[in-house]
């Protein structure tokens, strides 16, 4: 009887884990126009919180990002560097996120490392297509900061209703 549990466990937070970085995928793909480059806005960013309800999704997200990069123009960079910064600052906004006592504090954290992080992106863009990084930084961080400043209102509502945090 144990064992089913446990199975049936394990099943459910790997479904929940495909879940959400299939969600991760289809958003930046259906978007693919505002998902890259250097005017990116992109919606599926937002799924970032969801690794502050639950350290599952900080594998969620990061494999949703690993496979959306594919479709990257920048891909052979994209890849690995998006999917490792993006597990970078995963682990690193749950980490800070559990200093604070609110969840808007905890949002804020996320929000304000995450469009930090877009030095990354400035970055590829300056080695793959020589576009000057301080003139792309700043476009790619208020594209993030639209993403993610949509998502600390949307992803409340959500995990009121789908229950991250089980």
């Amino acid at each position: 009887m144990q064992n089913s549990v446990s199975t049936r466990s394990s099943l459910l937070h790997l479904t929940q884990v495909a879940i959400v970085a299939s969600l991760y995928v289809a958003v930046t793909v259906l978007l693919t126009p505002f998902s890259f480059g250097a005017g990116q806005i992109r919606a599926s960013e937002m799924l970032n919180y969801t690794a502050l309800y639950n350290k599952r999704y900080v594998v969620a997200v990061t494999l949703g990002v690993f496979i959306a990069n594919f479709f990257s123009p920048t891909a052979v960079i994209d890849v690995p560097v998006g999917t490792i910064g993006t597990l970078i600052f995963l682990l690193l906004s749950r980490w800070l996120a559990g200093y604070c006592s609110k969840w808007w504090q905890k949002y804020l954290v996320m929000g304000v490392l995450f469009t930090v992080s877009m030095f990354t992106v400035a970055a590829q863009l300056a080695i793959v297509y020589h576009m000057p990084f301080w003139a792309s930084y700043p476009v790619i961080m208020a594209g993030e900061a639209i993403s993610m400043t949509i998502g600390a209102f949307v992803m409340p509502v959500i995990a009121r209703t789908v229950h991250l945090d089980r």
